[in-house]
């Protein structure tokens, strides 16, 4: 096997590290003599292994509670990572089109894989067994992930993650306050009953209402959108770029809610009679992007797509399959 000669000799590593200690006012010396005690880096140790794999703490005896706390735990993680590249975009002194293309296609690549994998919730779960176990989980909700709240926020203006009856009562420079307190989700945990909100949104507001309200105030002038039509002010963006954004517009406000709104349908649909929602959300309204039309960037789309919004995936996902079953 042929090996690359190293980037830079010994002598110039350790020139390096004195220079670089020195501007610390620190003697190299020291910290390589810690090297000769330290003890080596193990995987396990690294990812905190053990912990990780002690963090599901199933509710029932069901096997397959597992998964479904497994699957949550992954996503969450995946949500970070989409966070922490969002935070590159939106922290980056001299945003440039190049930086944020490549950024939005880090995100793209992770909304993708949670996309796919939504068939672990849809198919990959016994139906008996998930609705016996779910009744343990009230009133907790993947509605309540407050990291997909913050990559929300930080995507678009606020006005744009408003339920669509609300953004026709609103306007874009509304009272901050105002907006968040009609933004989407707040609207998607109504009794269908009464018209409350439901204890699943009381206890998230009371969590994280003023900490989403504060990302809120501090990304009103430096969200994704805000940052993506400063940048372009002076010129057309590019093709890739503007691919990139409509493709993660879609992944956020179309084929994910709809992956969630066809494993609600396969488990929570009875002879043609709906089953409620752990955390009592009418999400027969609340998932479909059909109805709700949510957009991060409304200045990418054709007027004809945006009448058409979320469709095409339905007719791909849920109509296509159903003739070849």
């Amino acid at each position: 096997m042929n090996h690359a000669a190293p980037e830079h000799t010994p002598e110039q590593l350790l020139r390096a590290l004195e220079e670089k200690y020195a501007a610390q006012h620190q003697d190299v010396t020291g910290y390589l003599e810690g090297l000769l005690y330290a003890k080596p880096l193990h995987y396990w140790d690294y990812i905190h292994l053990e912990v990780l794999l002690s963090l599901q703490n199933p509710r029932t005896g069901f096997p397959d509670e597992q998964i479904f706390i497994m699957y949550h735990q992954v996503t969450e993680l995946y949500f970070k990572m989409i966070g922490h590249e969002i935070g590159q975009i939106t922290h980056k002194p001299e945003l440039d089109e190049t930086f944020l293309a490549q950024r939005i296609d880090r995100v793209n690549r992770y909304f993708r894989i949670l996309v796919d994998s939504f068939e672990v919730m849809s198919q990959g779960m016994e139906e008996e067994q998930f609705r016996k176990f779910r009744m343990s989980l009230l009133p907790a909700s993947g509605f309540q992930s407050a990291q997909f709240r913050m990559i929300e926020i930080k995507s678009a203006p606020l006005y744009r993650l408003l339920d669509q009856e609300s953004r026709q009562q609103l306007k874009p420079d509304s009272p901050l306050e105002e907006l968040y307190e009609n933004i989407h989700w707040k609207q998607g945990a109504i009794e269908k009953t009464t018209g409350r909100k439901t204890l699943t949104l009381r206890l998230f507001e009371e969590k994280y209402d003023a900490q989403l309200l504060q990302l809120a105030r501090e990304y009103q002038d430096r969200n994704i959108g805000v940052l993506f039509e400063r940048l372009t002010a002076a010129q057309k963006p590019g093709t890739t770029l503007i691919n990139a954004l409509r493709q993660f517009d879609s992944l956020v406000n179309i084929h994910w809610p709809l992956a969630h709104f066809r494993s609600a349908m396969h488990y929570l649909v009875r002879d043609s009679d709906p089953v409620a929602a752990t955390g009592g959300t009418n999400w027969q309204q609340y998932l479909p992007p059909f109805f709700q039309k949510r957009m991060f960037f409304p200045s990418l789309w054709a007027e004809d797509e945006k009448a058409d919004w979320g469709r095409d995936w339905v007719e791909e996902n849920v109509l296509r399959k159903k003739k070849h079953v």
